[in-house]
């Protein structure tokens, strides 16, 4: 009897959260195993210069840095933005890339060394559950400023469970109307939507929400913004201007 109630009494709202948030942190799991499998051979898994390159090139283009910025690298991965993101900075700026997987990020600090570039910070960290003010200090603590000029997130917002609460922690780290930039992908829309399935078995395998739709707050938080779309309609580029004073 004594068991009967205690079942009854379990608060149904209670039970449905813990399972719900046990599910977020099995994705998770799986998610930051995948990439800490594949991280060494990630440029040539992911469809980087097939498909998804021409997005990192529109993104950038969008978000336009300019010499000696800092830019934060959102959800960096191996570093694929930095070559693009160097040619616009110049060696007095600063990529501050930021990525919760330790291999990945491995993979970046071997590219960065590679190519000698000398103004890349790489640190690890949950865009998710970040401290924002704990991150300005760590990227002060490597030689950086507090706040960025700018930030980019390319495929990596549909990849967190929460990337709303990731755009809230990444716009606290820039300064006063910095430009923001996000690449992501979606359905692909009019002559491509035969590609479709692929796109979405794309996603999936690498873990991405397709029907996030990230570059949303761009257009809803941002002013100036500038889009841009690609591969079909699959890749979808949105940069803007912050409104917040910092």
């Amino acid at each position: 009897m004594d068991d009967v109630d205690c079942r009854t009494l379990r608060p149904p709202v209670l039970s449905s959260m813990t399972a719900s948030l046990r599910r977020t942190n099995q994705k998770e799991t799986v998610i930051r195993d995948k990439y800490t499998v594949f991280a060494p051979f990630y440029d040539l898994l992911s469809g980087e210069y097939p498909v998804y390159h021409a997005g990192r090139v529109l993104g950038i283009e969008a978000l336009a840095p300019t010499r000696g910025q800092q830019v934060l690298d959102i959800g960096c991965g191996t570093g694929l933005n930095f070559p693009l993101l160097q040619e616009c900075i110049g060696a007095s700026g600063t990529i501050v890339g930021i990525d919760r997987s330790a291999e990945m990020l491995r993979q970046a600090r071997r590219r960065a060394r590679a190519r000698g570039w000398e103004n890349v910070i790489l640190l690890q960290a949950d865009m998710v559950l970040l401290d924002p003010r704990s991150i300005a200090a760590r990227i002060q603590e490597s030689g950086g400023a507090a706040v960025s000029d700018a930030a980019l997130a390319t495929y990596s917002l549909s990849l967190m469970r929460d990337w709303q609460q990731a755009w809230t922690n990444m716009t606290g780290l820039l300064a006063a109307h910095a430009r923001v930039g996000v690449v992501d992908m979606q359905d692909p829309v009019g002559w491509a939507r035969w590609l479709t399935p692929l796109a979405r078995l794309a996603c999936a395998l690498g873990g991405s929400d397709i029907t996030a739709a990230p570059w949303q707050a761009v257009e809803d938080r941002c002013v100036d913004v500038v889009l841009a779309s690609a591969r079909g309609g699959h890749l979808q580029i949105r940069a803007g201007k912050t409104t917040h004073d910092g």
